[in-house]
């Protein structure tokens, strides 16, 4: 009932444009027609004229001292048989010698558009009379001499508006009755194609719908971006300028007019959604979600959704966090309960002194690492990551050692301490991964030093190690030689926190001797380095 009732709305509202037009059409049309109609009345009048002038009968009339009497007779014959209003025959003075009414026969004419036909010019004009509009042709009347001796008057009344629609009312019924059963028709057609193109929406549900989208857009607390085909901005809601630092209205306006270096265009030419992409947009870094918007199997247009990297960071910290923190927990439980066994049994053996001996050498080796660690690396995120490795290390059976040569006091620009997690919490997984199926010794070797210009980071293993074509695919996205799901990110993260602070990375690795992966980052990123 609704769907109707809209139809019908359209309909009515089509149709009356319609209903409108036609009479506009109209208008102009029956205007058009009387133009016509009077210049090819003009023409006949000038014709007729022309006969009466050149009637020798007329020319001796009014030549002076003619009959002119026989004027008149002559000249209603001929108004008669051309079916004009009236012709009247002038002499030199003005002197009426024809008239349909007999009593002006005689008199001068007083007609303000006659002086120009007494200087033997021949020509049409319009004039208000009594009886309404006439048009008018005047032609001189000349002697075999070639002297003007009279002047011929033939007039006939324009029909009005009314005359003329009376006159083309057959055509006129017709031509509106197919009108309006075609615009009736044609009014439903589209009021059915613009219902199907709202998706059988109201206009005020579109109004209502359009206040929401906007209302939801604003209340997200990640910024969205989308623009239509011709890369025009369709929605940026106010979390998107916030980050972004864009101020004003910028809705129809070329995305890259307000944001030069960004990718959002690119999606246009793809056709494939990009998720979970580090990128840098109006000098800004962040998360972003890329998807082609489509009607049917047609990209009309893209939209981003994205995060600031900042804010991300902080929950990858929280997430990363907990897991290191409940990780430290289970193997520091596992640890100090193998310890208390032991120093249990000693007491029960009653060895007591091997017992104080154990518990002080157990003590000192937990302080010395923990004051190693804590004196060479300034930041307490990667020092816990650090001691925490080292005890799932001895947990596994694996010997991780850390280079006494190690420091690291201050980030590098555009590093900072969640990427170096991300960088050392991944090599050192990778690493373990690597030597899980070793029966020798397994060592890990951890390396991190730093200077005014340079950090460098190395992960050493003794592990299985790669081959040459496991080494060209280990950095794309996805790509891993082990089993199970979520893998293949790793390595793929790294590398684009490499490429990001414009750092280096190297790998070295053989079958069956282990691996050692270098990453060396500038610690003040010049202008050389910006596109690394």
């Amino acid at each position: 009932m609704k769907a109707l009732r809209m139809n019908w709305k359209i309909t009515i509202l089509t149709f009356g444009i319609v209903l409108f037009a036609i009479c506009i059409g109209g208008i102009i049309l029956i205007g058009r027609v009387v133009h016509l109609q009077e210049e090819e009345l003009g023409q006949r009048l000038l014709v007729t004229a022309r006969t009466v002038a050149q009637l020798p009968s007329i020319i001796s009339g009014v030549s002076t001292g003619g009959n002119r009497q026989e004027i008149n007779p002559i000249a209603e014959r001929i108004r008669i048989i051309n079916d004009v209003d009236y012709i009247v025959v002038m002499d030199m003075a003005g002197i009426r010698w024809s008239h349909p009414a007999s009593s002006r026969i005689g008199e001068v004419s007083q007609g303000s558009d006659e002086h120009s036909a007494f200087a033997e010019h021949t020509y049409l004009s319009k004039a208000n009379g009594e009886q309404g509009t006439a048009i008018r042709a005047f032609v001189p009347v000349m002697n075999e001499e070639h002297e003007q001796v009279g002047v011929v008057l033939v007039g006939e009344l324009v029909p009005g508006l009314a005359g003329v629609i009376l006159a083309m009312r057959g055509q006129i019924y017709v031509t509106v009755l197919l009108s309006l059963l075609f615009g009736v028709w044609g009014s439903w057609m589209l009021s059915r194609h613009i219902k199907e193109q709202m998706f059988q929406l109201e206009p005020e549900e579109i109004a209502q719908l359009l206040v929401e989208r906007t209302a939801t857009f604003n209340a997200m607390h990640e910024g969205v971006i989308a623009i239509d085909r011709w890369e025009n901005i369709t929605v940026f809601n106010d979390k998107a300028k916030s980050m972004l630092q864009i101020v004003g209205d910028v809705l129809g306006r070329p995305i890259r007019e307000v944001l030069p270096d960004t990718r959002l265009p690119e999606i246009l030419q793809l056709n494939h959604p990009i998720f979970n992409q580090e990128i840098y947009v109006g000098g800004m870094q962040i998360f972003s979600n890329r998807v082609p918007i489509k009607l049917g199997h047609q990209t009309v247009g893209a939209v981003a959704i994205f995060q600031d990297r900042t804010e991300v960071t902080k929950i990858a910290e929280e997430l990363t966090g907990v897991k290191a923190f409940v990780d430290a927990l289970r193997v520091q439980n596992h640890e100090y309960m193998n310890k208390l066994h032991t120093i249990g049994g000693l007491i029960q053996l009653d060895h007591k002194q091997k017992a104080l001996d154990y518990l002080f050498q157990t003590m000192e080796a937990q302080s010395e690492l923990s004051g190693f660690v804590s004196s060479k690396i300034a930041d307490e995120n990667v020092a816990g990551l650090l001691i925490g490795k080292i005890s799932r290390g001895k947990e596994l059976g694996i010997e991780v050692r850390l280079d006494r040569g190690s420091r690291m006091m201050r980030f590098p620009k555009h590093l900072d301490h969640h990427d170096v997690v991300v960088i050392l919490g991944n090599l050192i997984e990778n690493a373990f991964d690597a030597l899980k199926h070793q029966e020798e010794t397994k060592e890990v070797f951890i390396s991190l030093e730093q200077d005014d210009e340079v950090l460098s980071i190395l992960v050493e293993d003794n592990g299985s190690g790669m081959d040459e074509e496991t080494k060209q695919h280990i950095f794309e996205r996805g790509y891993s030689t082990k089993s199970g799901g979520n893998r293949g990110i790793g390595l793929y993260l790294i590398s684009n926190i490499v490429s990001k602070c414009g750092g280096h990375m190297g790998v070295e690795s053989k079958l069956g001797q282990g691996t050692s992966i270098m990453l060396t980052f500038p610690m003040i990123r010049g202008e050389r380095d910006s596109n690394v």
